[in-house]
């Protein structure tokens, strides 16, 4: 329940209280009225009277804490989400849900693409950031910094992309008289966008060599490639070993 749902609920419960005591307060104050002339005061009419004391109090309190709440600005609605909006919010709480999403969204980007100038150029983008997400793990020192870089980049030329792709649409309806300067500009944008994936492949090519570089051991030989070689040499001795007793023990055993 949100915080503005919450408020609403406690000023009616409040009204609700103050109406109740109100009710029984003035039905106790009145009871006192009316019976303690015919009997005299007494110890039950004592007890009529500090009834109708305490609730019309309580009353008083419930009135006074529900014109407080009143007067306090109730909190702002919160915003509405779509059915939709909510499964997508699920989605996007699972790895794998996350994973799919993206592809969906990056289908959906490059269907709206299709049969464009830069079409080509941006699978090739598709492709050099799938291939860096990849190497992100692996990526530390200098290569975190060059990761948050290739981000921006990438957000940048994805802009690029659409906004030739929007051009392109925009040219067959245009008048023959402005046509050629509007197919010059979106020359000019296409070669851009080409220009700048080309130079984004070249930066997924690099870290992919600072990876590589990075993995690869000082000698010729990695540790754990030799402490393979070593417990496969070792056990094959040993099983040798085996084969040798079984072959040398089996007739002394049956004698």
């Amino acid at each position: 329940m949100d915080a503005r749902a919450k408020y609403f609920r406690r000023l009616g419960r409040l009204r609700r209280s103050a109406r109740r005591w109100s009710v029984i307060g003035g039905g106790l104050t009145a009871a006192t009225a009316v019976l303690t002339p015919y009997a005299g005061i007494g110890l039950g009419d004592a007890f009529w009277a500090a009834g109708a004391g305490a609730t019309v109090a309580l009353a008083w309190w419930r009135w006074t804490d529900h014109r407080d709440l009143a007067a306090i600005e109730p909190p702002p609605a919160p915003e509405q989400i779509l059915p939709g909006q909510r499964l997508m919010a699920a989605v996007q709480r699972l790895p794998a849900g996350r994973t799919v999403l993206q592809e969906v969204r990056r289908q959906k980007e490059r269907y709206a693409l299709r049969g464009s100038a830069v079409s080509q150029a941006w699978d090739r983008l598709d492709r050099a950031t799938l291939t860096l997400t990849g190497l992100a793990g692996r990526l530390t020192g200098p290569g975190e910094t060059a990761l948050l870089e290739a981000a921006v980049a990438e957000q940048w030329l994805r802009d690029l992309g659409q906004r030739v792709a929007s051009v392109e649409r925009a040219i067959p309806i245009t008048p023959a008289d402005q046509r050629p300067a509007l197919e010059q500009a979106h020359e000019s944008l296409a070669q851009q966008f080409t220009e700048g994936v080309t130079a984004y492949e070249r930066l997924v090519a690099a870290a992919a060599g600072y990876v590589a570089e990075d993995g690869h051991p000082v000698t010729d030989r990695h540790p754990g490639l030799a402490s393979l070689t070593e417990a496969a040499d070792r056990l094959r001795g040993i099983a040798e070993g085996l084969s040798e007793l079984r072959q040398y023990g089996g007739p002394t055993a049956a004698a």
